[in-house]
């Protein structure tokens, strides 16, 4: 019984998802999407999304799906592509909390 329930946290911890670092996806906004979206996400022209305060979820699925060719857009699927999976996680956290048009956390 012991080995066994050892035996799933054990598995339970390889797949576990490491939590989102807000200060990470900050500093990752800042290298790579501030030129367009703005530092916080709220671009200053029409011609770039303003992100900031969107739902985490679905920035998330956009950079993969950036990331993947489901969604296309020849200069976000550059950007996306060598996003890691934490990195995204970060990014959708960090602009996700920032003051923006659809939610606040």
């Amino acid at each position: 019984m012991m080995r066994t329930l050892i035996a799933v946290c054990v598995l339970a911890a390889t797949f576990a998802v490491q939590a989102a670092d807000r200060e990470a996806g900050k500093k990752k906004a800042a290298e790579v999407c501030a030129a367009c979206h703005g530092p916080d996400g709220n671009s200053a022209t029409a011609d770039f999304p303003r992100i900031a305060g969107q739902y985490p979820d679905y920035l998330s699925k956009a950079l993969r799906d950036y990331k993947s060719g489901a969604r296309k857009d020849p200069v976000m699927s550059g950007f996306a592509a060598p996003l890691t999976a934490q990195e995204i996680q970060n990014l959708a956290a960090y602009f996700a909390s920032q003051k923006g048009l659809t939610h606040k956390y």
